[in-house]
């Protein structure tokens, strides 16, 4: 038995890199996939088996995962897809000249609900409109993505950039680029390594805007540092248990909320809510409000389909699916 990581996922089967430096193409033991259909990721440690005539090694085994990037199937009702594992920074990128605010709160939560450090990565700043351009998109980001985040302005014009994102990837380190076809991931991770590893597609001269291109998942090395993955353009972001991460990305409205009168509040129409009083005062915007009230509700949601379907299987609900007591109210009144 040999330990090794699943450092490429394609259409076909793993591709392993064992402890002795050896390449193996691998399948998943029956054992291992039947009943919970378990696959190991792009990232995930595996145990392997080589029989001796066999074409292929076997994974006999997916050792416990640092953290991993998980989504809710998108074919499945109550389903978690794991898309990545074993990695210490999500890099989150949105084109700086065609921002997409509403996607990246959700990237963003996402992102924070790995544990994993986080960076935002506005590509294609040579196609902004101007250096004002520029630093009004970026202020904004940082402002929505919080200080716990790293935000990073990238021209393929300007090598300093880029440099300041390689020295995110250091030896001995892994990063996941996230975000949708187009933006710019592929041409990033070719900047990093300094050739072409990720094939691109040209970009249109009307919008600035390239087609999807990747579509395998691997491991590429950075010189001198860590390795990157460029994760296929993901278009649905589903919510799986995304509590922390809505906390971390939301951290303005959950200060707020703690001020509220009620530990309960929903802040509907409850009296002393300190977040609705935010919101009729402009102190936090309407839109930012309703996208933290709909990601909850999302959230909720999911869970409730979940502990549904486990009851529908005879299971017993899962100590994170079961409803939390009532909180009582503050002692204060004020």
């Amino acid at each position: 038995m040999q330990k090794g990581q699943v450092v490429k996922l394609d259409r076909g089967y793993p591709l392993v890199r064992t402890d002795g430096g050896r390449l193996v193409r691998c399948e998943h033991a029956t054992a291992l996939v039947k009943g919970e259909q378990v696959r190991a990721v792009i990232g995930d440690w595996v145990e392997v088996a080589v029989p001796e005539g066999h074409d292929k090694g076997i994974i006999e085994a997916i050792l416990p995962r640092t953290r991993a990037f998980v989504r809710k199937d998108p074919t499945e009702r109550a389903l978690p897809q794991v898309l990545a594992a074993n990695f210490d920074r999500v890099f989150v990128a949105q084109p700086l000249s065609d921002m997409n605010f509403k996607r990246l709160e959700r990237e963003l939560v996402l992102a924070y609900e790995t544990g994993a450090a986080v960076t935002v990565v506005l590509t294609k700043a040579d196609l902004a409109e101007s250096e004002d351009a520029v630093r009004a998109v970026r202020d904004r980001v940082r402002e929505l993505a919080g200080p716990a985040a790293e935000t990073v302005v990238v021209s393929a014009a300007d090598p300093a950039s880029v440099e300041a994102v390689r020295a995110l990837v250091p030896a001995g380190t892994t990063a996941v680029f996230i975000g949708k076809s187009g933006v710019g991931k592929s041409s990033l991770v070719n900047l990093l390594v300094g050739h072409e590893v990720q094939e691109t597609a040209e970009v249109r001269e009307g919008d600035g805007k390239g087609r999807h291109t990747t579509v395998s998942r691997e491991m590429i090395p950075v010189p001198g540092g860590g390795f990157v993955v460029d994760m296929p353009g993901v278009r649905g972001l589903g919510l799986w248990d995304a509590d922390a991460g809505i906390e971390a990305a939301f951290a303005d409205v959950e200060q707020l909320a703690e001020q509220c009168r009620f530990r309960d509040c929903r802040h509907l129409n409850e009296p002393g809510c300190a977040v609705r009083a935010a919101v009729d005062s402009g102190e936090l915007s309407e839109a930012r409000f309703a996208s933290y009230q709909g990601l909850r509700q999302e959230t909720a949601q999911v869970k409730e389909r979940r502990e549904e379907a486990r009851r529908l299987r005879g299971e017993k609900a899962s100590a994170s699916g079961k409803r939390r007591p009532p909180k009582s109210r503050k002692g204060k009144r004020g």
